[in-house]
């Protein structure tokens, strides 16, 4: 239990107690009270606004409520003050004690520090990146790849069971768009002159080699087939090589799938997607019936005919969905069902879609028809990820093109490393626009984030080692008390509050909070260090006094599990040292 965990348990037993003393009509309903750290740090170390959240249902008034939490807080032993603000807030000072205690907890704890019991009540399904296999990764499909990957390390720090999908879009009209382009790279391959690539193919180099394995597969018995007969094998096999050279892009960024799920395996007569729409149909959900057009400009596809529709409005969309189209196929639509569906009968009770900012209007879609297929009973959550624009010492800048039409994800790992565009991908919420500075991420200051707490972790190794060089290993046993500066206990408050971060974007699934934290804790150390260079006798190794450099010691020791915790979240390395 972290800290303000712990003071929510207290406050509950105080308010339990107040009632049971009759200060209080009864134990009200504690859904809106939380314990956190103060807007402004000069007023404690955690506030909470029970007063105001309670004070209307027990008809008091918020500071007489207050006065009466504060009284029973403060005679708590690990409470310095306790005082009360604004209309009601109650801020509470803690002893240095308490948080010497937290310190010797982290490092009891030690890789396990800031990890909540594993859970069993939940199973997650995070789909990201799912690219069309019709090319290499580009710089488009980076942040969603880095993104989707931290949210399932941090889930699964955080105890939750997952597994990480990819969904391989292979039945829409771009994989025969790419069959038809490496059949043209075939040919090429069997010595004609093609030309010109048509609009419309895929005109990248990368098909060449696919082309050339055609050749030493079938040799030159597919050239003359008419197209119906060499399309589906071409397709497969293009396929299959464009999702090995996606593997090798996202091994690239350290990014794995567990799962790769065809699309085109719930198609087929009497397949998944003919059984989804079964399903809905005997529910009562599907209809036939004709839609309001569009807002605004119609687009070219409109159709104002008679349609197979989804009840989404039934579960908070803003219109019903078609799934099929006039031909009589399915839409896109139809196989996003079936393929939720999958998830569900496969065990997962929740489901995060990564997706393109291009995606919003995917949201509620699929919020209905999680709601729908699983009667409520799983969680949909679909994160888009906003767009990376690119610059080079601050001016706008385009990447020579090496696959046609477009920057490859290796194009930018290879010129600043995996580490650089990991950190700097999840160095802002994934729902704002994220500027990349190539000369930034490698700039080896305190102006380039990853350097800064990869500079930090260094530092406590580098520590650590001298130390046991000239004193050896740390004993079991430290004296944490001798820990009074100023400087010492704000690092132990930043090592305490780990516990919640995680919490805290665990819950909201926002990775880049434990970004954040990592480079704010990493400020800390960098600033009580360079106190350190100014103040010898604020240097965590003090030659003459071996119990103070424990507890010395003892701080860097719980700074390093934590940074070390947080960028294997993100999929940093923790270096020893900086090069």
């Amino acid at each position: 239990m972290h800290v303000f965990a712990d003071f929510a348990a207290r406050l509950r037993a105080i308010l339990v107690t107040l009632a049971a003393e009759g200060v209080i009509g009864h134990l009200p309903d504690l859904s809106r009270v939380v314990v956190e750290p103060p807007r402004d740090p000069s007023h404690g170390d955690l506030a909470t606004n029970a007063a105001m959240a309670l004070a209307k249902d027990l008809g008091m008034k918020p500071r007489d409520l207050a006065e009466a939490i504060a009284a029973k807080l403060g005679a708590d032993a690990d409470v310095a003050s306790a005082s009360i603000a604004g209309p009601g807030f109650v801020n509470l000072s803690l002893t240095e004690t308490f948080w010497r205690d937290q310190l010797a907890k982290a490092l009891r704890d030690g890789e396990d520090f800031g990890r909540p019991p594993p859970r069993s009540d939940a199973w997650v399904n995070v789909e990201y990146v799912s690219a069309n296999p019709t090319g290499p990764m580009h710089v488009g499909h980076c942040r969603g790849a880095v993104f989707g990957d931290a949210l399932a390390r941090l889930l699964e720090f955080s105890g939750e069971p997952v597994t990480r999908e990819y969904y391989i879009n292979d039945a829409g009209a771009q994989v025969d768009v790419l069959a038809r382009s490496v059949f043209l790279r075939y040919r090429e391959a069997l010595g004609e002159d093609v030309g010109e690539i048509p609009e419309g193919l895929y005109p990248g180099d990368y098909l060449k080699p696919v082309g050339e394995a055609l050749v030493a597969a079938h040799g030159s018995a597919l050239r003359n087939q008419p197209e119906k007969e060499w399309l589906p094998v071409v397709r497969t096999e293009a396929i299959a090589a464009m999702m090995t050279m996606i593997r090798a892009d996202l091994a690239q960024l350290g990014i794995r799938h567990d799962v790769f799920f065809s699309e085109r395996s719930l198609h087929g007569e009497g397949g998944a997607i003919d059984q989804a729409v079964e399903e809905l149909t005997k529910h009562g959900l599907i209809y036939v019936g004709r839609l309001a057009p569009p807002k605004g400009q119609l687009p070219e596809d409109w159709e104002d005919r008679e349609q197979t529709l989804f009840r989404a409005t039934s579960f908070g969309d803003d219109v019903d969905r078609p799934l099929k189209k006039s031909d009589g196929s399915y839409t896109y639509f139809a196989a996003d069902v079936a393929y939720f569906r999958s998830k569900f009968e496969r065990g997962f009770n929740e489901m995060v879609f990564v997706m393109g900012a291009d995606h919003g209007g995917y949201v509620k879609r699929l919020e209905a028809v999680g709601k729908a297929l699983s009667g409520g009973a799983a969680r949909v959550s679909v994160e888009l990820c906003q767009l990376v624009r690119l610059f080079r010492n601050g001016e706008p800048f385009k990447m020579s093109k090496r696959a046609g039409e477009f920057v490859t994800l290796r194009d930018v790992v290879d010129e600043v490393g995996r580490d650089a565009v990991r950190f700097m991908m999840l160095f802002r919420s994934n729902d704002a626009v994220l500027d990349f500075d190539f000369a930034k991420v490698v700039d080896q200051s305190r102006d380039n984030p990853v350097f800064y707490v990869q500079m930090a972790y260094a530092r406590t190794q580098s520590t650590l080692r001298k130390a046991v060089e000239a004193h050896g290993e740390l004993p079991d046993s430290i004296n944490f008390s001798l820990l009074s500066d100023a400087g010492e206990l704000a690092l132990i408050k930043k090592v305490a509050a780990w516990p919640r971060i995680v919490e805290q974007a665990a819950a909201s699934r926002q990775p880049h909070r434990i970004a954040f934290y990592l480079h704010e804790l990493a400020s800390d150390l960098h600033s009580h260090w360079n106190r350190g260079k100014d103040s010898p006798d604020l240097r965590f190794i003090m030659e003459n006094n071996p119990l103070l450099t424990h507890a010395r010691l003892g701080l860097v020791k719980a700074v390093a599990l934590v940074l070390a915790s947080g960028l294997g979240i993100l999929g940093v390395s923790a270096p020893d040292e900086m090069r």
